[in-house]
This record gives structure tokens, C-alpha cells and sequence, in this order.
């Protein structure tokens, strides 16, 4: 339990780090792109000014650097209004408009887009030489800026898709080699079994032989034959194994009489069943399985004293099983934790069976297995959704 959380602390640690990167990294681009704008701000009150010593210009006006200061501008949109806001001239103007419509009119109208959004100089002109009181230089961000403005966000994206994609094969990757664990370790059970039970069942036959009418010896090949379908369960882990329509009361019962013989006669098992057949295409071995982990784990939340009630019903996609105890319960912050490999309430326990069960009913079943309700002091039900669509392969 103990590694799983550390795992899960490790995780929560680098999403974090990678949140403050990607913060980080947005606030310095900002800042930078800050930095651009008061610079474009700049070149365009020297350009403006070029412009207003362009309209005053005497014989003593050095026109050569004048020109040299407007002509430079090469990124900058540029738009020159007179006093009512009617273009007259531009520079760096992208062609945007239909043929048939006035390119005076639409640079207007855009250098009013740019006054509205403050991007706009005035100049005041003497009245000796024009007969305007003032021009007005309305400018837009250059396309770099503009890229570099949206960069960033490009930048933010594509490492989140790359860090997405990462996450999702590392996970695969996990998944596949604890795949790989489960499996090797369900068939060596299943093989280190199949010696002592083959041996088991030898001497069954021989003490029959030896004490025909020994009363216990029925209950000896019940364990023998259980021991049998244990061996079984492991083996088919990892395995594809064929699922058959069965009916599930039938199972049920199965699991319930065997429960009931081997717990405390405190835990009072009841069921819910209807009298109808139940059909559903089950892996019998596996989900008896499914069901004693329930039960077993509902035994320990009562402390071995108390209700295990056990339901069945349906509908038209499927149907449902529910296994209920009148235990301790389970905070619902733990609904989804329960049946994460070792998470565990036990002392002793290695906080996989609920794990397995999950397995068990969404991989070979493809069904649902989840806590349905539970509080603490009240007891917990577990509910199993089984579609009805699961043919016999």
C-alpha cells in the first residue's frame, strides 16, 4: 500500500513541476512580447515623427534621413488618416478586400479598428502648411509579433500532446508487463498446485480403499476438488477462455453454500434471487471467484459477525448482481482506490483481491464492477453489471 502511494506522490509531483514550467514559460513570454510591443510602440512615434517633419519640411530639413526613417519600416502596418478618419495613405497593408470595393474605405475602416484598440499617434500640423490640424498614424502589431504571441500556446500544446502521448505508452507499457506478472505468476501457482493435488487425490483413493464407510472422507474430496478448481482459476488467468451462456442464480447458489459451510455461524448469508433462469455468458470457474472475494472481503469488514446479502435482477442490457454486508463500510474517497493492486484495510493482506475481481468481470466478462453505495458504520454494496450481449464464443 505503502508503494502505491509513494507512486501516486511521485505522479502528483511531476504534474506539478510540469505546471509550473509551462507557467513559467508563458510569463516569460509574455514579458517578452511585452518587451516587442513598447518597442514597436517606439519605432512608431520616431516614424510618425518622420512623417510630421515630412509635411513641415523647409530647405533645411534633411529629407534624406526623413525618408530613410519612413522607407525602413518593412513589418509595421501602417495606416495615415486625416483629421475625419479618412485614409490617404498606408504601407505594409495586406490586399484584404473584394476588387469591387473602395480600398480607400476598407483602409478607413481598418485604421478605425486600430484607433479603437489605442494603437494610434497624433500628429498636430502647422497651420501654415497644411490645412489639416492633424494627422493621425494608425498602426497594427507586425505579423512576427503576432506569431510570437501565438508561439507560445503552439509550444504549450504540442509538449502537452507529447507529454499526453508519453504517459499514455508509459502507462501501456506498465500495463503490459504487469500483464505479464499476473500471468506468469497465476500459471506458476497453477503448476506448483498440480503436484501436492495430484498427490492428494492418490490418497483420497487410498484411504477409501482403507476406510470405505470413514464419514469425513466425502468432506476430504469436496477440499480435494476445490483445490482442483483453484489450480483451474489461476490457470485460465491470462489465458482465453471460452465464455458459455450460464445461469447465474445457479452460480450463486454454488458460491453461497460453499461460503456458508466455511464461515462463523454469526455471518448469516441471505439471497435475493428470482425464480426465473438468469442467463449470461459467464466464465463459471472465474466468476465464483469474482463473488467469494466479495463475500470473504465482507466477512473481514463485519469482523466476522453479521449480514451478507446477495441480489439479482435485470434488464433489458443487463444484469446486475449485487453483494451487500452490514460492515464497517468505506469512505467514498476510497470507492475507486478499492480496486487499485494493494490497497488494503488489513494487517495482514496483500490488497489484490478486489483487483483481480476487477480484472476478472471487465476483461473476461466485459462488464462493470464498482461500489454502489457504502458510508461509514452502514455496510457496503458491491455491484456487478454483466451484458447480456457476451454470446458463447
Amino acid at each position: 500500500m505503502q508503494m502505491f502511494e509513494r507512486i501516486r506522490n511521485i505522479k502528483y509531483v511531476l504534474v506539478l513541476f510540469a505546471i509550473v514550467i509551462a507557467i513559467g514559460s508563458l510569463l516569460t513570454s509574455n514579458y517578452l512580447i511585452e518587451d516587442l510591443k513598447k518597442e514597436e510602440t517606439n519605432r512608431m512615434e520616431v516614424w510618425a515623427e518622420a512623417m510630421r517633419s515630412l509635411n513641415s519640411a523647409d530647405e533645411n530639413t534633411d529629407l534624406n534621413l526623413v525618408l530613410k526613417v519612413i522607407n525602413g519600416n518593412h513589418t509595421i502596418p501602417v495606416i495615415v488618416t486625416d483629421k475625419n478618419g479618412v485614409a490617404f495613405s498606408s504601407r505594409n497593408i495586406q490586399r484584404s478586400f473584394a476588387e469591387n470595393e473602395d480600398s480607400m474605405a476598407h483602409l478607413s475602416s481598418l485604421a478605425h479598428e486600430y484607433m479603437k484598440r489605442g494603437r494610434v499617434v497624433r500628429i498636430d500640423l502647422p497651420r501654415e502648411l497644411s490645412s489639416d490640424d492633424f494627422i493621425s498614424i494608425c498602426y497594427d502589431e507586425s505579423l512576427m509579433l503576432k506569431r510570437l504571441a501565438i508561439y507560445p500556446y503552439i509550444q504549450l500544446g504540442v509538449v502537452v500532446l507529447f507529454v499526453l502521448i508519453a504517459i499514455f505508452a508509459l502507462f501501456s507499457a506498465m500495463r503490459a508487463e504487469q500483464n505479464k506478472v499476473w500471468v506468469g505468476l497465476s500459471k506458476e501457482t497453477a503448476h506448483q498446485l498440480g503436484t501436492p493435488i495430484s498427490s492428494l487425490t492418490a490418497w483420497c483413493e487410498v484411504l477409501k480403499e482403507t476406510y470405505p464407510s470413514d464419514v469425513l472422507l466425502p468432506e476430504m474430496e469436496k477440499d480435494v476438488k476445490r483445490l482442483e478448481r483453484i489450480a483451474e482459476r489461476f490457470s485460465k488467468i491470462g489465458s482465453i477462455p471460452e465464455i458459455h451462456s450460464e445461469n447465474v442464480v445457479e452460480v450463486l447458489d454454488r458460491v453461497v453454500t460453499y461460503m456458508d459451510k466455511r464461515t462463523s455461524s454469526k455471518v448469516v448469508f441471505t439471497t435475493h434471487f428470482p425464480k426465473e433462469r438468469m442467463m449470461v455468458g459467464l466464465i463459471p470457474s472465474l466468476f465464483e471467484w469474482v463473488v467469494e472475494n466479495l463475500c470473504k472481503n465482507a466477512v473481514d469488514a463485519m469482523g466476522g459477525a453479521g449480514v451478507i446479502s446477495l441480489y439479482v435482477y435485470d434488464d433489458e442490457k443487463f444484469v446486475y448482481v449485487e453483494v451487500k454486508d452490514s460492515g464497517k463500510g468505506i469512505s467514498k474517497s476510497h470507492f475507486n482506490s478499492v480496486f487499485k493492486p494493494g490497497f488494503t484495510t488489513k494487517e495482514r493482506g496483500w490488497g489484490l483481491g478486489l483487483s483481480l475481481a476487477k480484472r476478472i468481470v471487465e476483461e473476461y466478462h466485459k462488464g462493470k464492477i464498482y461500489v454502489k453505495e457504502s458510508g461509514i458504520g452502514v455496510g457496503t454494496t458491491f455491484r456487478i453489471e454483466l451484458p447480456k450481449d457476451v454470446l458463447e464464443v
